[in-house]
């Protein structure tokens, strides 16, 4: 079995102007918390239904904090998901 290939995921990478993107989000704002709960999460049941092949997808933890952080906000559409960032 071949192994599933996820696009990178760190939320503390750096760029050059700002240096992290964790400096684009007050340490006050409601997505830290929903972040730092589901990284306690085992979400193992749910890489394992990925499968391998194909272009790399992105982290399943990742799309779930979106996920999350929509309801949390009210936004059931996935197409409107893009409009978070302006919350």
């Amino acid at each position: 079995m071949t192994k599933v290939i996820h696009k990178s995921y760190n939320q503390n990478d750096s760029l050059l102007l700002p240096p992290s993107l964790g400096e684009l989000i007050s340490m006050t704002h409601p997505v830290r918390i929903v972040s730092d709960i589901l990284d306690k999460f085992d979400i193992s049941d749910i890489e394992a239904t990925y499968k391998s092949g194909g272009s790399s997808s992105y982290h399943p933890r990742m799309l779930l904090k979106v996920v999350v952080y929509a309801y949390l906000c009210n936004v059931y559409s996935t197409a409107l998901c893009c409009s978070l960032d302006r919350l």
